[in-house]
């Protein structure tokens, strides 16, 4: 049966969304020894940890999608590996470094807002805030649309 790019896109991303979910899951033992094993029980800002596990869940699925990208651009598996660590890591860290060497007060909220690091520290704080939701999921879509569109190429 033929599948179309979108569901060969989609298919691989949830594949690999599965994975970072099951990697995540096993980690709510420590929420549980804290919370339960604790001096006091209970003490434990569960809100928190809450936006914790979303927002490593969307930190996850956004390096996912640069990582789809990256192995779209070029067969070597290795390469594709170098191209997804250093787009993950200038997509978390860079733009916020890029914006300490500039001067310009609004040049440099501007960049440290496109990082990803931004969004994630607010919801790591237990805040969900629409825009950071927006900004994950426009990311994470707008990779996913290039990744498709550079699989569609090569049929040309």
């Amino acid at each position: 049966k033929p599948l179309t790019d979108w569901q060969i896109v989609l298919g691989k991303y949830f594949a690999a969304l599965t994975i970072v979910l099951f990697a995540l899951i096993p980690t709510i033992i420590y929420y549980y020894s804290v919370f339960d094993l604790g001096v006091v029980k209970g003490n434990i800002d569960t809100g928190a940890v809450i936006g914790s596990y979303i927002g490593l869940f969307l930190l996850g699925a956004t390096f996912v999608s640069i990582g789809m990208f990256a192995s779209s651009i070029t067969k070597n598996q290795i390469i594709a590996f170098a191209i997804a660590v250093f787009l993950c890591f200038f997509s978390f860290i860079g733009f916020e470094s890029v914006s300490q060497l500039l001067s310009f007060q609004k040049i440099e909220n501007l960049l440290i807002n496109l990082g990803i690091n931004e969004h994630y520290a607010s919801i790591s704080r237990g805040v969900l805030d629409s825009r950071d939701l927006i900004y994950f999921l426009s990311f994470i879509a707008v990779f996913l649309l290039i990744t498709k569109t550079i699989l569609g190429g090569r049929k040309w």
